[in-house]
């Protein structure tokens, strides 16, 4: 493995990493970071939860000079969530050398933003619709920007935002270096890359890399009607310290999360539909560990970066093979174990197979846990909290009250009530949950994949037109709403 020291770095730069708790860098860092450094563009082809923030990050903040009080770097990232997760990322690797980082992203207050942005920071992290807007009123100028950095170019794609970046990087000046991160290849990304970069190095982490070896994946045969029961069984039994439950749908999240906590759990869902006030209030909450249980659709999960995750529960099996890999890749990170269960109803077995195949692992068959292992798992919880109290407290003020207790009763009936006490017996309390529709063929899924894209430049007019064209024209509420995502 490599190590940061041996990669050429500042001292400011070991500083901010050794603070970070990095050592060894992850392979697409060890490969991209000396490229990055010796000014060469490139595109790195790598999932989630392989380190690439870090990667473009930090020769990103090296080649920032803090003496100059004008955008020198730009970050352009898919959803705000991934806007904010960046950013915050890149404050830390900056912490050496005291680089000021702003996101910008929709469903904030613009004249905020206008605000942070006199206070003249040197990177920009933003999301596409957003940037453009602060272009077209003239509160941005990337004139003197040296690297522009493209990250999740193909969720992008899917989201339609390709004209919106090239708009983009065409305010750039050419002379800059350009990094594009994406999981995928498809063909429309290889033409802009051509198109906006010169000669780009193009560094593949392998698939074998893609999905964490860390993380124990295995699927359930259920079905519909008894997801969830089987969900609050394993919550039982398995105790996560912190879990993510992903949905569809945005209807699936708000219903799950209701259900959870009318169950006993401190659970609450994140999709596109919340505020951002509300979602950043979600994750602030998960982080400090005030609920245990999140809920999420895939593309408000895209920007999350937790760490301490132990569970995921692919409640609704996703709609493509790499969303998958997305998922599971909240778990098992910075080297740490963790588990990924995947609820598949018998219609969807074959679709699993796609799965297991894009991949290249089977999952291991979990059996349902019936309601008496889960009575079982929880009695066991108690047990083992009993035990840790038993070691790590001073329990002299209880033990009059204790020898009292037990010459009333023998010990064994003394302890029995004490775990039924302490012990959540799970309810069987009927949920009704909307009943999910079912993934179509693969054939199917690529048509109505297609549609969706094709509809989506529709739908927000992404006609190849120049930026000038754009500035003149006041933005609808159509092009604001795709800023927000």
């Amino acid at each position: 493995m490599t190590k940061f020291q041996d990669l050429g770095l500042s001292p400011a730069m070991m500083k901010s990493i050794k603070k970070m708790g990095f050592e060894e860098a992850t392979p697409i860092q060890a490969q991209t970071i000396p490229l990055s450094l010796e000014n060469k563009d490139l595109i790195g082809q790598a999932q989630t939860g392989t380190g690439k923030t870090a990667a473009f990050g930090i020769p990103l903040i090296e080649k920032i000079d803090i003496d100059q009080d004008v955008i020198q770097g730009i970050v352009v990232a898919p959803t705000r969530e991934l806007a904010i997760q960046v950013s915050e990322e890149l404050f830390k690797i900056g912490y050496g050398k005291k680089a000021r980082v702003l996101a910008i992203f929709g469903g904030q207050d613009i004249s905020r933003q206008i605000k942070a942005l006199k206070k003249r920071p040197h990177i920009i992290v933003g999301t596409p619709g957003r940037i453009l807007d602060h272009i077209n009123r003239k509160t941005i100028r990337l004139d003197n920007v040296k690297m522009a950095v493209l990250d999740e170019a193909d969720e992008m794609l899917n989201m339609g935002f390709i004209d919106d970046i090239e708009a983009i990087l065409a305010q750039i000046p050419k002379e800059r270096q350009t990094l594009l991160f994406s999981a995928t290849m498809p063909a429309p990304i290889q033409r802009m890359a051509e198109k906006f970069m010169k000669n780009p190095q193009i560094v593949r982490v392998q698939s074998k890399e893609m999905t964490v070896p860390q993380i124990e994946q295995f699927y359930l045969e259920v079905h519909e009607k008894n997801k969830f029961d089987v969900l609050t069984r394993l919550l039982d039994i398995q105790s996560p310290e912190l879990a993510i439950v992903f949905g569809r749908t945005k209807r699936r999240v708000d219903e799950l999360s209701e259900a959870l906590n009318l169950r006993g759990y401190m659970a609450e869902g994140i999709h596109g539909d919340l505020s951002q006030a509300k979602r950043l209030s979600v994750l602030r909450k998960f982080k400090e560990g005030l609920i245990d249980v999140l809920v999420a659709t895939d593309v408000a999960a895209r920007g999350l970066d937790i760490s301490g995750v132990t569970h995921v529960y692919n409640f609704d099996i996703p709609q493509d093979p790499e969303s998958y890999v997305h998922r599971i890749g909240r778990t098992g990170r910075a080297g740490k174990t963790g588990m990924a269960m995947t609820f598949v109803t018998p219609r969807e077995k074959a679709y699993l197979k796609i799965v297991e195949k894009t991949i290249k692992r089977r999952m291991d068959k979990m059996k349902p846990p019936t309601l008496d292992e889960a009575l079982e798992g929880q009695q066991k919880a108690t047990i083992d909290k009993i035990i840790q109290t038993i070691e790590t407290n001073n329990l002299q003020f209880y033990k009059q009250a204790a020898e009292e207790l037990l010459e009333q009763h023998d010990a064994v009936t003394v302890v029995s009530a004490v775990l039924k006490m302490l012990t959540k017996e799970p309810d069987t309390t009927p949920v009704k949950l909307t009943e999910e529709t079912p993934l179509p063929p693969k054939r199917d899924r690529d048509r109505i994949s297609s549609d969706k894209r094709r509809g989506s430049h529709e739908t927000y007019g992404r006609k190849k037109s120049t930026l000038k064209a754009r500035s003149g024209a006041k933005r609808n509420s159509s092009s604001n709403s795709r800023s927000y995502r």
